[in-house]
């Protein structure tokens, strides 16, 4: 007989009532979000940095083609120029990554010790559980389980 059902690492622990997964289940779906958001700010420290070298080039390129003045006042005012008040794009990552970012993984890894004993994805595992169709190809529980015939 094959095993076919949620494992144990996101089971939830007996006695665990469904408002605290759903809880849970929303406070890993923030926190989803917040991960996103970070991806976003990344991006953004990606972009400032690739604006602020291609800006270089076109200085240098209005330089060459006989624009000093023009490439000396947009090189001073612009190149390197901080994006907020004394920050490059990497100072807000990492106090983004320091500060916010930080509390929240946290505060929701903190929660799902207390409550879940440390299990992620219980709600997420449960909802798997629910809508899809046992024994049947592409439906398997867990990795383990496609590997069984």
């Amino acid at each position: 007989m094959t095993h076919d059902s949620v494992d144990d690492a996101h089971s939830r622990p007996a006695g665990t009532s469904d408002a605290t997964v759903a809880a849970l289940g929303k406070l890993s779906e923030a926190l989803e979000v917040v991960e996103e958001a970070r991806g976003f700010l990344y991006a953004f420290h990606r972009r400032c940095g690739t604006a602020d070298l291609t800006l270089g080039e076109a200085v240098d390129q209005l330089r060459d083609a006989g624009h000093p003045e023009l490439a000396d006042r947009i090189e001073t005012d612009l190149v390197g120029r901080n994006v907020l008040a004394g920050r490059w794009s990497f100072q807000v990552v990492e106090e983004y990554d320091d500060g916010y970012y930080a509390a929240f993984r946290e505060h929701e890894r903190t929660a799902r010790e207390e409550l879940m004993e440390g299990r992620r994805h219980v709600f997420e595992a449960e909802m798997k559980e629910d809508r899809r169709t046992h024994g049947r190809p592409g439906h398997a529980a867990t990795p383990e389980d496609s590997s069984r015939g």
